[in-house]
């Protein structure tokens, strides 16, 4: 997953691994790794909104947050309808279109579960 890649890549630019009594690769889904987190007193890595919908179940707090280095932006492309002729190219673009649109990025921003934004709009 993209966490697991950004995790190895934070303990390759340390230059050092975990100690293998400290380290848990769970090889769960996000939520079941915080629920183990909960349940081991034990810190994660997480992305914002899988935190935010298991926040009150596992009573997790964040311990960094901010850092530029932590930006895991999503991205929205279409099938290549040349490569793949049974996709609906017309329907993934306008969903492209409406979600890069002004409207679409004020609609991420406003998604506020609990009052926490969990996703920052960046299309250009």
């Amino acid at each position: 997953s993209g966490t697991d890649i950004m995790e190895k890549a934070y303990w390759k630019q340390v230059g050092t691994q975990p100690p293998a009594a400290l380290y848990v690769s769970a090889g769960l889904g996000m939520g079941e790794v915080l629920n183990m987190a909960s349940e081991l007193q034990a810190y994660t890595l997480t992305d914002r909104a899988t935190y935010g919908a298991y926040r009150a179940k596992t009573a997790l707090e964040i311990a960094v947050e901010g850092d530029p280095k932590m930006f895991n932006p999503y991205g929205i492309i279409a099938t290549n309808p040349a490569r793949h002729p049974g996709v609906n190219y017309k329907g993934a673009r306008e969903l492209i279109d409406w979600i890069t649109s002004p409207e679409g990025q004020a609609k991420i921003a406003a998604f506020k579960p609990a009052g926490q934004q969990l996703f920052f709009p960046s299309a250009k």
